[in-house]
């Protein structure tokens, strides 16, 4: 059955190219962005490891870690970095985990018989401190992703876990957020100070509250 929302990210221990790990034990006690990628050595894959390595900063000062994983071996792993951080003006600095014996891919059901049975597709999975998933995407092989936009999920996942609020649409970090419907107009006031602007009775803006 497919990892659902809310679910307990699957633990494991796996060699990658910063040694090994067991998966909970290196999340700690923060956030964890996985991503899989389908296969060493090919042009998409290059761009978004490249293009990881350069928000690498930005993803710790969310207080999250980034993951890597392709069904190739560790030997081929970093024998592909070199070309990774020449063609993209970068140096990779998260680790990628050799998943040659498809283990997380199975457990993370990266693998879809119907676009490749032997390599994953584009899969991302947010998960939280307390070890949950708290967010999925999967795109195909031959669509590299947004980064920009998982950094977005991010904030947002962020934000709604700590606060009374939700993002709406395009919404961007400084943006105003929606004041959950089951949070009544006095209890609002104690929670949102900064006041809100009523465009339904459902459809309650308010500047976004950790600013």
């Amino acid at each position: 059955m497919a990892l659902q929302l809310g679910d307990e990210a699957p633990d494991f221990t796996a060699e990658t190219t910063e040694g090994t790990i067991s998966f909970h034990q290196w999340l700690g006690d923060g956030w964890g962005v996985l991503f899989s990628h389908p296969k060493d050595f090919t042009p998409v894959c290059t761009t978004e490891l490249g293009a990881v390595a350069k928000l690498k900063g930005e993803f710790d000062r969310r207080n999250a870690k980034v993951i890597a994983v392709s069904v190739d071996g560790l030997e081929h792993h970093q024998g592909w970095i070199p070309d990774i951080n020449e063609t993209q003006g970068t140096e990779v600095n998260f680790p990628i985990i050799a998943d040659e014996d498809h283990v997380v891919s199975d457990l993370y059901g990266m693998i879809h018989p119907h676009a490749s049975d032997t390599v994953t597709v584009r899969s991302v999975f947010w998960i939280g401190p307390d070890k949950k998933i708290k967010a999925t995407m999967t795109y195909p092989q031959s669509t590299g992703r947004n980064f920009a936009e998982i950094l977005r999920v991010l904030d947002s996942l962020q934000l709604t876990a700590k606060f009374s609020v939700s993002t709406p649409a395009d919404w961007q970090h400084g943006g105003d957020v929606i004041i959950a419907p089951a949070i009544d107009d006095e209890a609002a006031k104690e929670k949102f100070p900064k006041g809100w602007e009523t465009k339904r009775p459902y459809l309650r803006l308010t500047p976004q509250p950790n600013l």
